[in-house]
């Protein structure tokens, strides 16, 4: 009996084999799409979710220095000032000088705080209408990730001059091994 010999393989499949999906283009993908969605339902308000995220931290911690607000939404300082200056042209935060001349802090406003009371619905909404999306497993899951995928922030690992000089090479191994 002659067995036949297996169908040849693309040339492309031997020289370039299919790799998994890059984890952080559909992340990014994902986040705008999410972003779009609570965004839609803050519109009537006039916030975005990012200011909505901001004005809730304040709400809920009380002024905080810039470093610490920039720390705490893992944004740089400059991320942060693009998203706090509307806040401020609208009167909803203030900047006021820390307990020192060398720092400023924000303050969520009287008119913060009331326009955060009108947002929370708008929120609420969206909230739903993933959770509804997703499911309500779905949902925790993804939340559950995020909060790990959150973890692999420069700022919650150990800085490269903290690492001994062998930890530091199988980093850069495994990384050079996994990165085209």
């Amino acid at each position: 009996m002659l067995v036949s010999p297996p169908p040849p393989a693309r040339m492309r499949d031997i020289v370039d084999p299919p790799s998994p999906a890059c984890a952080c283009g559909r992340l990014r993908r994902a986040t705008r799409a999410l972003t779009q969605l609570y965004d839609d339902a803050m519109a009537p308000v006039g916030l975005r979710v990012t200011q909505f995220s901001l004005l809730r931290t304040l709400a809920r911690d009380g002024p905080l220095r810039i470093s610490e607000l920039a720390e705490r939404q893992l944004l740089d300082r400059t991320a942060l000032s693009r998203n706090l200056d509307p806040l401020v042209d609208h009167g909803y935060i203030e900047i006021i000088r820390g307990d020192d001349a060398r720092t400023r802090e924000v303050a969520i406003t009287r008119n913060g705080k009331s326009t955060l009371k009108r947002a929370e619905p708008c929120w609420t909404r969206a909230q739903k209408a993933v959770a509804k999306r997703l499911g309500a497993e779905k949902l925790d899951a993804l939340i559950t990730t995020l909060a790990e995928l959150e973890s692999l922030h420069p700022s919650n690992r150990a800085s490269p001059r903290m690492l001994r000089a062998t930890e530091r090479d199988n980093i850069h191994v495994q990384v050079t091994r996994e990165c085209p």
